[in-house]
């Protein structure tokens, strides 16, 4: 499946580049951006996540777009919907991610890229539930999901299954989004 391209007001949500590659692997070794991660990634994890990345689109019809500036056609991250491989209470679901380079923080475009995913998983996919998670000290992910009107009912926060006991990140918040809540707030 060719990776559609969708535009924002400042940024490009399209299919991996080789170019892609350097920039990427440089983020994921970014100590700062990878704080709520159990590690950075070496080079080749990383490349192997974006070789990873076309397989997504082809097996659900979604998946991460590389995200670049539009004035300049920086770069800078990665948004989109993955199914998560894994068992929680939550599962099956749908989940909304974003890794921004650091220099990229602090702008909205987490927020921004976020929010055309969601328009695109709810309105072109079809999905009825979109979720996202994150460590309970990651306050910028929990701002960003926020942002995106996204709720959390603490009942539904669990230890991450692919993390040992007793590691300081397991413990995950979850929130959720329901098309039917998406769309009244569009519509209001």
């Amino acid at each position: 499946m060719a990776v559609p391209e969708v535009r924002t007001q400042r940024l490009l949500l399209r299919g991996w580049r080789d170019a892609d590659l350097a920039p990427f692997a440089a983020l994921n070794a970014d100590p700062a951006v990878m704080e709520h991660f159990p590690a950075p990634l070496s080079r080749d994890d990383s490349d192997a996540f974006v070789g990873r990345q076309a397989d997504g689109w082809s097996a659900n019809g979604f998946g991460l777009w590389a995200v670049e500036r539009l004035d300049g056609g920086d770069f800078i991250g990665f948004t989109g919907l993955t199914r998560p491989r894994f068992d929680a209470p939550f599962m099956p679901a749908v989940e909304i991610g974003w890794r921004f380079a650091r220099n990229a923080w602090g702008q909205g475009f987490a927020t921004e890229a976020a929010r055309a995913a969601l328009a695109y998983g709810f309105e072109t996919v079809g999905l009825d539930e979109i979720v996202s998670f994150t460590s309970p000290v990651n306050m910028r992910s929990w701002r960003v999901m926020e942002r995106l009107e996204m709720t959390r009912d603490p009942a539904d926060d669990f230890d991450h299954p692919k993390l040992p006991h007793g590691h300081p990140l397991r413990r995950h918040v979850l929130y959720r989004l329901r098309r039917s809540d998406w769309e009244r707030a569009r519509q209001g």
